[in-house]
C-alpha cells in the first residue's frame, strides 16, 4: 500500500493538527461567550444649567390705616352704645368688615351683579344702584373697575335712631381712601368717564342696621355713598 500524501507536505499537516488542538484547548479553558455582548452605552452629556431668571416677588400691598375714635369722643361714645345694644359689635371688627364690603360692592357694581348688591345694600340704595346699572347697560357702556389698594378706613360719624320701634337703627359713616382704576367706555371702546390710570378715590359710605336683630339679612348694609 502507498502511504504517501502526494504533493501535500507532511510537516504542514502536523502543524495544522497542533493548531486545532491548541484552539480546542483554549476554548475549554476560557469558555464561550453566550449571546451578543451589549454595546457600550454612550454617556449622556451633563445637563446644562438653565438660564434661570430670578423673579423678584411683588411687594405686599400697603397696610390699611384704621382710624377709630376713642371712647372719650362723641363718635366713640356712640360706638360704645352700639356695642351695648348689639352683642359682639366692636369698632375694630366693623372697620375690618368695611374693607371686605367695599371690595364686594365696588366689584359687583362694575359687573352689574344685582344678586351681590342686594345682599349688601339697603332697599333704597339698591334701587338707585340698579337704575344706574340699567342705564349703563342700555347705553352699551362698560365700567372697568379695579381696586389696587385700600389705604385708609376711618370711622368719622355714628348715631342711633331710637324712634324706629323696638329696635333702634344705628348708622356709621366711614371714609374710605383707595387707589383704583375706574373707566367707563362706550360700545366702541371710547372713554366716557374716568381714566385708564390708577387714581386715588376718597368715598364716604354710611352703613346702617337694626340693633338687637340677629336674623339673616339683618347685618350692616350700605345706606348711602358719596365722594368725600
Amino acid at each position: 500500500m502507498n502511504f504517501s500524501f502526494g504533493h501535500f507536505p507532511l510537516d504542514l499537516i502536523v502543524l495544522g493538527l497542533v493548531a486545532v488542538f491548541l484552539v480546542l484547548r483554549l476554548r475549554s479553558i476560557l469558555g464561550r461567550r453566550v449571546g451578543a455582548e451589549p454595546a457600550p452605552r454612550p454617556m449622556a452629556p451633563p445637563p446644562m444649567a438653565a438660564n434661570v431668571v430670578e423673579q423678584k416677588p411683588e411687594p405686599p400691598p400697603p397696610a390699611i390705616n384704621y382710624d377709630i375714635p376713642t371712647p372719650d369722643t362723641r363718635v366713640g361714645g356712640v360706638l360704645a352704645r352700639i356695642g351695648a345694644l348689639q352683642p359682639g359689635f366692636t369698632p375694630q371688627d366693623f372697620a375690618r368688615g368695611t374693607e371686605a364690603a367695599f371690595r364686594q360692592i365696588v366689584g359687583a357694581y362694575a359687573a352689574g351683579d344685582l344678586n351681590v348688591l342686594r345682599q349688601h345694600l339697603t332697599a333704597a340704595t339698591f334701587s338707585a344702584f340698579e337704575a344706574a346699572i340699567q342705564s349703563r347697560q342700555q347705553a352699551g357702556e362698560v365700567l372697568r373697575s379695579e381696586i389696587r389698594d385700600i389705604t385708609d378706613i376711618a370711622i368719622i360719624g355714628a348715631d342711633i335712631d331710637e324712634t324706629t320701634g323696638p329696635h333702634p337703627l344705628a348708622r356709621i359713616e366711614v371714609r374710605i381712601v383707595s387707589d383704583q382704576i375706574s373707566l367707563t367706555v362706550d360700545s366702541n371702546g371710547q372713554p366716557v368717564a374716568g381714566v385708564d390710570a390708577v387714581t386715588e378715590f376718597s368715598d364716604l359710605w354710611t352703613f346702617e342696621r337694626l340693633l338687637g336683630v340677629n336674623t339673616d339679612g339683618a347685618g350692616w348694609r350700605l345706606g348711602a355713598s358719596r365722594s368725600a
